[in-house]
Formats: C-alpha cells, sequence, structure tokens
C-alpha cells in the first residue's frame, strides 16, 4: 500500500518534532491534568510540564485524551456553555 502524502508530512512533523529525551504516554497521561489545568488558566507552562507538552504535539493518541479532558474541564466551568 503506497503512503500518502500527508502520511510523509505526518512523519515528517513527528521527525523534527522529536527531542532527544522523549516521555512515553503512561508518563505524559499522569501529568497531563496539571497541564490541563495550567494551559486553562492560562499560567505560563512549568518547566516539569515541558516535556508534557512536547509529547502532546507528537502523540495524536495523548493530545486527543488532553483536548477531551479539556472539554471536559470547561464544561465543568461553565455549565451552561
Amino acid at each position: 500500500m503506497p503512503v500518502t502524502g500527508e502520511e510523509i508530512q505526518l512523519i515528517l512533523n513527528v521527525i523534527r518534532d522529536t527531542q532527544a529525551v522523549e516521555i512515553d504516554c503512561d508518563v505524559c497521561l499522569m501529568q497531563v491534568g496539571e497541564f490541563a489545568e495550567d494551559r486553562l488558566a492560562g499560567k505560563p507552562i512549568a518547566e516539569g510540564l515541558k516535556a508534557i507538552e512536547q509529547h502532546l504535539l507528537i502523540c495524536p493518541e495523548c493530545r486527543e485524551e488532553f483536548e477531551a479532558l479539556c472539554e471536559a474541564m470547561n464544561a465543568l466551568e461553565n455549565p451552561e456553555s
């Protein structure tokens, strides 16, 4: 099965965004709640959470979990929305 141009671009983006030290999904998901709270509060990302931000750039599964968490947190804070 041939690879599409879009798939090649996604692979190149992941390679470009990959750092020398990466965390795995388990570590990301353990800390994504704290990251989401800070992000939604408009706080700067703490140095200890930079790895979470980086992982979310390259991992669509964790990014999906993060986005769902943010939506849920927004719904709790703004129930009439």
